[in-house]
């Protein structure tokens, strides 16, 4: 009760004192009753005067915006940004000393201490590693860390009464550290509120606690970070009310003794806190049979495992909702604890079923459940043998795989939990990565090593209290600088409440989960065995066989030999074609409440389940730069932006899913609904066998028709589990917690049913909220409809008109969907579409259309959003009027004015007698090429767009297979040349982009540069100092005298240029910028490194995240211009979601497509456009630009990288790179050509950093053995740039150098070019002389894009 009250109070206090001037944040939000007609028309549209129709369609009356965006946001957005930067990660051979980026070692050091300390598992074996890592690696130990320690001494001291002094002793002795701050740590409400109860519970011991109260408050008022007594006193680690009550009181004393009133009057305050205080009615739906034959032939039909383990578990939801119908936040807590439960109690009941019905175990037919359920109970036994086996080996000191102690993380989850998590891992990654029937053995073992230690910390998190901190919506000063702080202070207080009760917890390593999950696998595929039977050729009896459920073997993958998990057929005929991501994870699933704020790295989203705020695979620097910024404040509108998205309230459209139902039920294909059986019929066999050309033919279209049917089945599973979730779901007011990708777009977190999904997934969501339409929003609904059928390209005015024209089929599809004329099937998005109709239908039949309350989405789209954010960037006037940034009088389509130019070209190559472009003629839709041209500008390759091409040409059905895979290759020239034609600013910006990505990925961080320089020059010093004395030692034997009578050899003390292989290990460099908002944004390439790792199945190998290889330039480089522009499209969401928060305008979006309701429609409409036009007004390349100079400012580049005959060289000189010298200067790097430009302005010349080349030159000259000279370094990087920019050359000039080469000349030419080169050899440059310019900026101004009736539309 004081913990909760207390914490409540102070969050009470903060909001109240820092929003006075925005009282109305406080106020909670009604929420209307959706779908009815307004009762009161009257004060229903009160406030919306019916507008003349003589402004544009997306603007209130009132012309100029009256938007705060324009008195805050713009000068938010411009700025001075504070950037996120860290070190980059140390290569491979030093990576154990890095102080941010944690090795493999440490963090399983960190993982063991955890799991040792659960439970009090084994704390002197925490203790000792503790001790170790205090001394060893100081920097990966944290606050919660000594907390944990503190917690867990005192832990074990209340329970071992024979140690209790020593374990109090030594919590007394990392507390004393931490107020000392000797080790860098210094202490916190929570260490504070465990040395309080350290000395109310064991004070009368003998040698206890060093300190008593009067100490601890000492400490506690001395400390400058000022730690709220709130804050302590009401901390979960003081158990009770009573023990509370009992240390504020003392505190009280002891303050009032010092007459210190403030103290007091906190304390009584405290103190005054602490002593106030059916079934559903929905029909079911038909689930995905998997069809199969039996012993006689006999079709049957089956629920595959993977849906029914869905239902199984969603009935629990229902069940929730009658058993605690008020508690919502005890129904999400069930919600996501309850899976692997339910999971184990199906089974059960499955195997007590068969019992009963008295069927033979040894029954072909055996029902799968009651298979997994005898696998379930001899697991768990086999499980709990093997863990005791393992315990008492590592006792030994002897372990099974390198050092790695398994116990600690095998006693984290009970036994009977361990074995469920396998077998559910197991089934669900049947015909996973290509293999079929089976799946990959690393995959698999990670992944149940990953999914034990995600149920450790949900169990943990169970244990823990939660706090929902009361919520304000965001206004617009949150823009300035005070508002700014505002949301800060507020974010670490709601953090305060929500981690109050939280302890620290390590995460796991790949390698550990591979090992974990390896020791479970393993044991599943010794007791997990299925009964098969056949009849005996010979006698007829029926033979019954026991065989393994699963078997180890491996197979080639691309030319790869891999280990595999082989499912026996028996199995895998139920499960191998459910789909990839076929299970839904029970723990990410659409909550019931609200989600928690986002107030960390990994706090906010789900009660228990731990959720990322970013997603990355595999990538400690972006998670660094994330802490790092969440640490320092830079994102608070990121985390705001995805709270006001998860705030969102969302129902089931039950007038779409009663449809969905019937039309699911009754098997045929409707939208993206598949068919019960896939329609096509099998290939028929050539007639003549031996026209092999016929039959490759045959051979090919068989192999695509058995993919097609695969692929049905894996989308009728798909969409079976859509179904599912909206069934349950049916009743409820959803929400979906969303985080964000490494480039800041958000995405929600349940997988399935959301509305990022398809069109099926949109049609079944509407907004728990319902608004009057009015005029406006009745326009709107119906323009809405008419984009959704795919009548987009006309004017607003042409749209409504056409919907007005058929009225009566929005009626017939409304009131008989399935048995009238099915109008709305044949739109674009048929499920949205048939949601508007009803909608519509409502409406115009409500007999108050205006009035009627409507919760239907509209959405507002952009055109092609990131050729807008190019013509915004680069002032591109004629990339601004095809993308609709420019007024026009009607909409321009970029995909129809490509696809026209490209049937130009291919009717003139038809005219040839092309046999591609006479298959391809009439047939390039503007569905065709629309992908190829949106992902142009996010840099689709050649292989992409013709990838993409071959899938739009395939479902089209009217181009011979064995023509489409040539013809989209013969189309994807066409369209990207035709695409290059038209955004000339576009690709001038990408090629900007690219190279300075180039260029940072080829950099050397000036401390990295220095330290790698003087470790070479120590090494080769070292040689030279022991081939000097071998020297020595020889010549003293020689000449018959002692060695102390030699002459003394001069010291060598100079530097030496560093081998290019050495500097090569030193490219460790990311392309890192930040986005206006605040978030760092690190590209995660690099080259790929693997590391051996031993387990109970097989030597696999993994990528090991901590152990950062060299960055891959070629990727960095041609990932970094989408990747910039998704940033930007990211920025300008998260923008438009929080003005429209604060406007108190429901808000959702996906990416680029924007929804509200439609009475809303005109004023996010005029949000979207002010919010792109301050991003873009503040210049966001030329921020960019400003950023790279800050950020890489001293990163050096080899000199030798630029030489003039180099791909890099000649890119850098077209785009108007220079380097600045003297003509001295310009003289001796002759070789990098036209990049240098002379200049006798002193401060404007480059300087080049060298490495002193005349010390190796010197040596050579004796031919000292193993030490480099010039010749060999300039061959070395000679060598590194023909690996590196020479890779990418043609195949045809590759040919034609090869031939050189075998000629005499050829070989003089490399000689001259390595005189030449030689003295450039150990030279660099700072990388940021070496950004290449802007690109020029047109004409187009952004300002216009008010005017812009289409812009988003």
């Amino acid at each position: 009760m004081l913990a909760r009250t207390s914490r409540r109070l102070e969050t009470t206090l903060l909001l109240s004192r820092q929003s006075l001037p925005r009282p109305a944040r406080l106020v909670p939000r009604s929420y209307s009753t959706p779908s009815k007609p307004a009762q009161s028309p009257a004060t229903a549209t009160a406030a919306q005067p019916l507008p003349s129709h003589d402004y544009p369609p997306y603007l209130p009356p009132s012309a100029p915006s009256t938007s705060t965006a324009n008195q805050f946001l713009r000068p938010f957005l411009q700025r001075t940004q504070s950037f996120t930067i860290l070190p980059a990660p140390l290569p491979q051979d030093e990576h154990k000393n890095d102080p941010v980026f944690t090795d493999t070692v440490t963090q399983d050091k960190l993982a063991v201490m955890d799991a040792c300390l659960h439970n009090l598992y084994s704390v002197p074996r925490a203790k000792t590693l503790f001790n170790r890592l205090r001394e060893e690696k100081q920097n990966v130990l944290s606050t919660s860390v000594y907390n944990r320690i503190i917690a867990s001494y005192l832990q074990i001291a209340a329970q071992e009464e024979s140690n209790r002094t020593m374990w109090v002793i030594e919590a007394w002795e990392v507390y004393r550290a931490m107020v000392a701050g000797e080790e860098g740590i210094f202490p916190d409400h929570q260490t504070y509120a465990l040395a309080l109860n350290a000395w109310r519970e064991f004070s009368d011991i003998p040698g206890g606690p060093a300190a008593d109260y009067k100490t601890i408050l000492s400490h506690i008022t001395a400390d400058g970070r000022k730690t709220s007594l709130l804050d302590i006193v009401a901390h979960p680690c003081i158990p009770t009310q009573e023990d509370a009550a009992e240390i504020t009181k003392q505190l009280a004393r002891i303050a009032l003794e010092r007459q210190d009133i403030e103290t007091v009057n906190i304390l009584a305050k405290a103190a005054s806190i602490a002593s106030g205080e059916g079934s559903l009615k929905i029909p079911e739906a038909v689930t995905a049979l998997k069809r199969s034959t039996d012993q006689s032939g006999n079709v049957v039909s089956e629920v595959p495992f993977n849906i029914q383990n869905l239902r199984d578990h969603l009935a629990h939801v229902a069940y929730a909702r009658q058993v605690l119908p008020d508690d919502m936040v005890a129904r999400q807590r069930h919600l996501e604890l309850s899976a692997y439960d339910m999971a184990a109690e199906r089974l059960k009941f499955q195997s007590d079923k068969m019992n009963e019905l008295g069927l033979d175990g040894r029954y072909q037919d055996k029902v799968l459940q009651e298979y997994m359920y005898s696998w379930h109970s001899k697991l768990s036994q086999r499980l709990a043998k093997e863990i005791k086996i393992i315990e008492q080996e590592e006792s030994n000191k002897i372990f099974r795989n390198s050092s790695t102690e398994l116990t600690p993380y095998l006693t984290l989850v009970a036994a009977d939990r361990l074995s469920m998590i396998t077998i559910l891992e197991a089934m669900r990654l049947t015909g996973t990565g290509g293999i079929s029937n089976g799946m990959k053995t690393t995959r698999a073992m990670v992944t149940i090593g990953k999914a034990v230690e995600n149920e450790y910390k949900a169990r943990l998190c169970k244990t823990h209290g939660i706090v929902l901190p009361s919520v304000t919506r965001p206004d617009e000063t949150v823009f300035t600088e005070f508002g700014y702080s505002n949301l800060h202070q507020r974010r670490l207080a709601a953090a305060r409440q929500m981690t109050a009760g939280d302890s620290w917890t390590a995460p796991w390593s790949q390698l550990t989960r591979a090992q974990v999950g390896g020791v479970l696998l393993e044991c599943l595929m010794e007791i997990a065995e299925i009964t098969r039977s056949a009849k005996d050729r010979k006698t007829g009896e029926t033979v019954y066989d026991t065989q393994p459920a699963f078997y180890h073997g491996y197979e080639f993958v691309r030319g790869s030999k891999l280990g595999v998990i082989k499912v026996n057929t028996a199995v895998s005929e139920r499960i191998a074609k459910d789909s990839v991501g076929g299970v839904v994870h029970p723990r990410l699933l659409p909550m019931l409440i609200p989600p928690r704020p986002w107030v960390g790295p990994n706090d906010g989203a789900y009660l228990f389940s731990k959720a990322s705020l970013m997603r990355f695979k595999d990538s400690v620097e972006q998670q660094k730069y994330l802490e790092a910024a969440v640490r320092s404040g830079n994102i608070e509108l990121v985390m705001e932006g995805l709270n006001v998205l998860g705030r969102t309230p969302w129902k089931i459209n039950k007038q779409v899913f009663d449809v969905v139902i019937q039309i699911w039920n009754s098997g045929e294909r409707v939208g993206k609904i598949p068919p019960a059986q896939y329609e096509e019929p099998e290939p028929e066999l050539p007639a003549h066998d031996t026209d092999l050309s016929a039959r490759a033919i045959w051979q090919g279209k068989h192999k695509l028709w058995q993919q097609n049917v695969a692929n049905n089945h894996s989308d009728r599973c798909s969409v079976n589990y859509k179904i599912e979730i909206a069934r349950v779901f049916a009743d409820e007011t959803i929400y979906f917690p969303h985080n964000v990708d490494f480039r800041g777009r958000a995405y929600p977190i349940p997988p399935h049913l959301n509305h990022m999904g398809d069109d099926l997934s949109r049609g079944l969501l509407r907004f728990a909220v319902a608004k009057p339409l009015g005029e406006r929003g009745f326009r709107w609904l119906k323009i809405h409809l008419a984009n959704l059928y795919g009548f987009d390209k006309a004017d607003f005015d042409e749209r409504v008109e056409w919907i007005h024209e058929r009225i009566d089929e929005i009626k017939d599809s409304a009131h008989n969907p399935l048995g009238g004329n099915r109008w709305w099937m044949k739109a674009d998005d048929p499920w949205q579409a048939l949601a508007v109709c009803f909608e519509l239908t409502e409406a115009l039949e409500s007999g108050d259309p205006l009035n009627y309350k409507s919760s239907l989405p509209v959405h507002q789209d952009g055109t092609c959003n990131g050729l807008q954010h190019y013509a915004a960037m680069g002032g591109d006037s004629q990339g601004a009027a095809q993308v609709n940034l420019a007024p026009v009088e009607r909409p321009s389509d970029v995909y129809t004015f490509v696809g026209k130019k490209v049937e130009r070209l291919i009717d003139e190559d038809a005219k040839n007698g092309n046999v591609h472009a006479l298959a391809l003629q009439g047939k390039i839709t503007r569905k065709v090429v629309k992908q190829t041209v949106m992902t142009t500008v996010y840099g689709v390759t050649f292989v992409g767009a013709r990838d993409q091409l071959h899938k739009q040409l395939s479902d089209r059905g009217d181009i011979p297979e064995e023509l489409c895979w040539l013809s989209s290759a013969y189309l994807a020239k066409r369209v990207l040349a035709c695409i290059g034609d038209t955004f000339v600013g576009a690709q001038s910006i990408q090629t900007w982009l690219n190279l300075c990505a180039r260029l940072i990925s080829k950099s050397i961080s000036p401390e990295r540069f220095d330290r790698r320089v003087t470790s070479a020059t120590e090494e080769i010093v070292k040689r030279e100092q022991a081939r000097r004395q071998k020297a020595a030692i020889a010549k003293a034997k020689r000449e018959g005298i002692a060695l102390e009578d030699l002459e003394t050899a001069e010291p060598v003390g100079r530097k030496f240029a560093v081998p290019m292989a050495k500097m090569k290990k030193e490219q460790m460099t990311s392309v890192i910028w930040t986005t206006a908002l605040g978030l760092p944004i690190v590209q995660p390439y690099r080259k790929l490194a693997r590391k051996q790792v031993m387990t109970n199945l097989q030597s696999v190998y993994i990528s090991d995240p901590n152990v950062p290889s060299e960055v891959n330039t070629m990727k960095q480089a041609s990932a970094f211009p989408p990747n910039f522009v998704h940033s930007l499209d990211a920025t300008h969401m998260v923008l438009t979601a929080i003005e429209c928060s604060s406007r108190n305008l429901t808000f959702a979006a996906v990416h680029d497509s924007y929804w509200t309701h439609a009475c809303d429609i005109d004023q996010m409409s005029t949000i979207i456009r002010d919010t792109f036009i301050n991003l873009h007004a503040s210049d966001m390349l030329r921020r960019l630009s400003e950023e790279f100079k800050e950020r890489y400012k001293g990163y050096r580049i080899p000199v030798m990288h630029l030489d003039s005959q180099s791909a890099m060289n000649k890119k850098l000189v077209a785009a108007g790179s220079r380097v600045k010298m003297s003509s001295e200067q310009a003289e001796k790097f002759k070789m990098l050509g036209n990049l240098v430009e002379v200049t006798e302005e002193t401060s404007e010349q480059a300087e080049v950093v060298e490495s002193d080349l005349a010390g190796v030159a010197g040596i050579a000259k004796k031919s000292s053995k193993g030490l480099p000279t010039a010749t060999d370094l300039t061959k070395d990087i000679l060598a590194s740039l023909k690996e590196g920019e020479d890779a990418a050359a043609s195949s045809a000039s590759t040919a034609e150098e090869e031939a050189e080469a075998s000629t005499g000349k050829a070989r003089e030419t490399q000689l001259q070019k390595e005189e030449s080169l030689r003295y450039l050899v150990d030279k660099f440059v700072d990388v940021t002389e070496l950004f290449p310019p802007l690109p020029e900026k047109g004409s187009f101004d952004v300002n216009d894009i008010r005017k812009s009736l289409y812009f988003f539309s």
